[in-house]
């Protein structure tokens, strides 16, 4: 199965800790290596700078002093000097955004998750203090915000209030050692951007390149599934939403080889997902076991589908093209092993409803034996669906998707060039002489050959085109 890349971006309200905390061998178990670009008062001058500025805003909620991604790495990353890779991933955000950072390289506690954190500032260091000074005396609230009159901060005994602020005429009253926050690190297309350098950079020193990782892309016939971080509360609850999420992604791809269109899929994926857990969350809010129950029936709507198209009859090979006899010869391997699963998938109900007329206390026995089978037959069709991309990826085609894909295309070119060559050849027998141009119109068998191997190579080694925005990015495939 295809691997996607992993990168999130947190928002941090304490700055300070949390870089203590990533740096920290006391409190990281497995921690690799540190890079800094700023010292420890760049990251305290930030914090205090950002909180005296949220509290001028008046703005509810919790003051974002910087931000952090969190970057999973193959284990292949693993034989590279931790420190070397760490100052490369780093100083490419440096470079690329020209703010400061400080980042960690970690294993989690079972190490099977090899990842950097890189916190980096949202604001960018002054060349100059910008320092304001009062040319009146200048009045601050408990709160820290400023008020136009003494009155506002005076208490009935005629004294300022506790916590209150006066700054005279001629005092600093207000200090920048920072801009303003850079509002693009907010933005959808930001991390978009982000996932999609970092993977190249990832990529770019995996020698094999079918273990070269891809963006997951939102716009697919795809659901992506969420990564469960260290001592998450909710693991029990993202691995059956994860759980949820695979089987749709499974049918999808029995979807694909049984003939039905991608638009098909994308359309029922809108329609039955997207729009019903949009009008769930608007009336209900985010409800986990309901989403997947919204997943689960949209997965039974397209097996329903699946069930009423014939798949398509073996491909017969009118022309000795190798290339493409290859890719039949596995259009073929891929759907025999999709009616072996489609016909496990049919056996299933009909266990089921047999179980469900096995009653009576002396058919306990029975209804064991049964429910035995069922779990077996479920369980063999997962195992058979999981393994399916798996036969696709040994001829270098990331999913089933990209195979689809580029069968439907290379097919197209066959299927022309029969029909340019019938045409020659009713011309030949009906014993009129061509054209000077028609007689150089014999198709080329040669560059046609050279057409299917275009199209295999750039849907071997390029991932799906994106096609239009992206939904709320929760996780990843």
């Amino acid at each position: 199965m295809t691997r996607h890349s992993f990168i999130q971006m947190s928002k941090l309200s304490n700055v300070r800790g949390r870089i203590s905390y990533i740096t920290s061998h006391a409190k990281q178990e497995n921690l690799y290596a540190v890079y800094r670009t700023a010292d420890h008062s760049f990251w305290s001058s930030l914090a205090r700078e950002s909180q005296q500025e949220f509290q001028r805003s008046g703005a509810e909620g919790k003051c974002i002093e910087a931000r952090e991604l969190i970057i999973a790495l193959p284990e292949a990353y693993t034989q590279y000097e931790p420190s070397q890779v760490l100052e490369d991933f780093t100083e490419e955000f440096r470079r690329r955004y020209d703010v400061e950072c400080v980042s960690a390289l970690h294993h989690n506690k079972r190490k099977t998750n090899y990842h950097i954190h890189l916190i980096f500032s949202e604001r960018r260091l002054l060349a100059e203090p910008e320092v304001k000074i009062a040319t009146r005396s200048v009045f601050f609230d408990e709160t820290g915000k400023r008020v136009r009159t003494k009155k506002e901060i005076t208490g009935e005994d005629g004294q300022i209030r506790k916590g209150c602020t006066v700054i005279p005429k001629g005092g600093v009253y207000e200090q920048h050692l920072f801009t303003v926050k850079d509002g693009r690190f907010k933005s959808e297309p930001f991390l978009e951007e982000v996932k999609r350098n970092y993977t190249d950079l990832i990529n770019r020193h995996i020698a094999d390149p079918e273990q070269h990782l891809r963006v997951f892309n939102p716009d697919s016939i795809y659901l992506p599934t969420k990564k469960i971080g260290k001592n998450n509360p909710k693991a029990a609850e993202i691995e059956a939403d994860n759980a949820a999420r695979q089987e749709w992604n499974r049918t999808a791809d029995m979807a694909l080889l049984s003939g039905i269109e991608e638009a098909k899929i994308l359309e029922i994926k809108r329609t039955e997902i997207h729009e019903k857990t949009s009008q769930s969350i608007k009336s209900k809010g985010w409800l986990p076991n309901l989403f997947r129950s919204i997943v689960s029936k949209a997965k039974e709507f397209l097996q329903n589908l699946i069930r009423q198209t014939e798949l398509p009859p073996k491909p017969v090979l009118n022309l000795d093209m190798a290339e493409f006899g290859a890719m039949q010869k596995l259009m073929i391997r891929v759907q025999d092993r999709a009616r072996e699963i489609r016909s496990l998938q049919e056996e299933v109900p009909r266990l089921k409803s047999q179980l469900a007329e096995t009653k009576g206390i002396f058919k306990g026995r029975e209804r064991k034996e049964l429910e035995a089978k069922i779990r077996r037959t479920e369980e063999n069709i997962s195992a058979m669906l999981e393994a399916l991309p798996e036969i696709l990826k040994e001829d270098g085609y990331p999913d089933v998707r990209a195979f689809m894909a580029t069968y439907r295309k290379a097919e197209a070119v066959v299927e022309n060039y029969n029909r340019e060559l019938a045409e020659w050849e009713r011309k030949v027998r009906e014993n009129r002489r061509p054209a000077e141009k028609e007689q150089t119109a014999l198709p080329q068998r040669e560059s046609v050959l050279k057409h299917l191997r275009e199209i295999q190579e750039r849907n071997k080694q390029q991932p799906p085109q994106k096609q239009r925005k992206k939904s709320i990015d929760r996780d990843s495939r």
